[in-house]
């Protein structure tokens, strides 16, 4: 099996964050390597939902504010996901590394 694979990084922002990456995730993995918090998400999930861990440790299913895949039109134009506005891993001015996995398009 092939498969997309993509990683970057970005600055928090507090606000939603569209991440343009030419294919739909079917794993998205986010850190916050400034307050370290981690955020995944799989296509299983509903969008925005994602299971994030921070610092000290505990982690929960957050059912907002999370990762959401979208596709768009044209070619693998505006297919992508977005982080969501989670408070512990989308900060203004704290970087974010994602990791985003898909299976290639038939």
């Amino acid at each position: 099996m092939k498969g997309h694979f993509a990683s970057g990084t970005v600055e928090g922002t507090g606000a939603s964050i569209n991440t343009s990456i030419g294919f739909v995730p079917a794993y998205v993995r986010i850190i916050n390597i400034d307050g370290d918090a981690i955020m995944e998400w799989t296509e299983d999930m509903d969008d925005g939902t994602a299971f994030k861990q921070i610092a000290d440790g505990t982690g929960a299913l957050v059912a907002t504010l999370g990762v959401t895949p979208y596709a768009g039109v044209a070619a693998g134009a505006g297919k992508g996901f977005v982080i969501g506005a989670d408070t512990d891993v989308n900060v203004s001015a704290e970087t974010i590394m994602w990791i985003a996995m898909g299976e290639v398009d038939a």
